[in-house]
């Protein structure tokens, strides 16, 4: 064999490899990174073989990690199994296998939230979200409620205070299991920290006036938070142990802190010169800057999405509604009705509140690229309402 041939079937073999390869690649990768909000079709998959709660759990689950359950015939992607004591899955695409995998331990419920994470990395290179937690609040008819934590469908709730009491604004310590809460348990509004693991509870923030909406930052190390000792509610931050307090905002009515991932600036929304817009000024104090909503008016209540591209937010309009708007600003977008959203760790889904029709609240899931929503299981209870979301990263 001369040189030159066998380099031409080197060149050969290796292009075949790399059509294989290419073609294997783009018959297993859904999509890495999100698609513009509400313009991504659901990706097709058969479930098929499973029954009762881990049938439900995995329609739950991978219908806000952006697929649709089809027939067998229109799938592009077919998860077949059983959960007989045990569930069992395999993922495949006509006739490739790609995953295949026997779950033990925890309930079949609780399987199946780990079948659709490995279903969704596999085919998303992105981590589900089935196994993660959010924390929110239950209110009774008479507004007295309770902090509540669950899995992120709803299921498992349990409440973390038992106070009877006006209670607000849950936020999960990141990496962490614990919380900080407003409480009027002391008779006032004041800021808590609790620890989940050990039932440590501390009044964290008890100045004159209104402590509320406690934010961590990424590294855990500080607090933003809205305090009113000046007069007006404005944003403040301070160290994780209290010190160091000090106010970056001078508005009449700032609310809403949230972190840029990186935590070098804290978003909130604000009313300046009557007219509300959400804001971003650095940690470390300095110049209030706009965020830019084209097309909508009044914001409020935004939330950076932990991957650093988006802001979501609530709209009043008329009615409220879910929005996006990259960091940076620009042009929103509308995606449904509803109020109060918080991302989940793959910047992906939104837990948000939806009003039903006698005015109860209730926490739904948005898959932000496909539009898709699903309702949470709710805490039951006459006329109880579930609202202040925060998803645990």
């Amino acid at each position: 064999m001369n040189k030159l041939f066998g380099k031409k079937i080197s060149i050969a073999l290796l292009a075949i490899a790399l059509g294989f390869a290419r073609l294997w690649a783009e018959d297993i990768i859904v999509q890495k990174e999100n698609d513009f909000a509400g313009l991504t079709p659901p990706v097709p998959i058969a479930v098929m073989g499973f029954t009762g709660a881990v049938a439900k759990a995995l329609n739950f689950d991978l219908t806000v990690m952006g697929f649709k359950e089809v027939p067998a015939e229109s799938a592009q992607y077919v998860l077949s199994g059983n959960n007989n004591g045990q569930v069992q899955g395999q993922l495949s695409s006509g006739k490739n296998v790609l995953l295949s995998k026997i779950y033990s331990g925890g309930s079949e419920r609780v399987q199946a939230h780990r079948l659709a994470d490995d279903v969704v990395l596999k085919l998303t290179g992105v981590n589900g979200i089935a196994s993660t937690k959010i924390a929110f609040k239950g209110t009774s008819v008479r507004g007295e409620g309770e902090i509540y934590i669950s899995d992120f469908d709803g299921y498992n709730r349990q409440a973390i205070t038992q106070d009877n009491v006006i209670v607000a604004a849950p936020c999960w310590v990141p990496g962490h299991f614990a919380l900080y809460y407003t409480s009027y348990k002391m008779g006032s509004p004041d800021i808590f920290y609790q620890n989940l693991s050990t039932a440590e509870r501390r009044n964290f923030a008890h100045y004159g006036g209104m402590n509320s909406s406690a934010a961590v930052s990424p590294d855990g190390r500080r607090v933003a938070m809205v305090l009113s000792k000046s007069g007006s509610p404005d944003i403040f931050v301070c160290d994780a142990d209290g010190s160091g307090l000090k106010q970056l905002s001078t508005t009449r009515e700032a609310s809403s802190p949230c972190w840029s991932p990186d935590g070098r600036w804290i978003c909130f929304a604000a009313r300046v010169a009557g007219r509300r817009a959400l804001y971003k000024v650095p940690a470390n104090g300095g110049q209030m800057e706009r965020i830019p909503t084209s097309g909508i008016s009044n914001p409020s209540e935004p939330d950076w999405s932990p991957d650093g591209k988006w802001i979501a937010f609530t709209a009043q309009m008329g009615s409220f509604s879910i929005c996006v708007v990259p960091s940076s600003g620009g042009s929103a977008t509308p995606l449904v009705e509803g109020e109060d959203p918080s991302w989940s760790p793959n910047s992906r889904t939104l837990v948000f509140v939806r009003r039903g029709s006698g005015g109860n609240r209730q926490l739904s899931l948005l898959d932000v690229p496909t539009k898709q929503v699903k309702d949470a299981a709710r805490v039951s209870g006459s006329n109880s309402s579930n609202s202040q979301p925060s998803w645990a990263r």
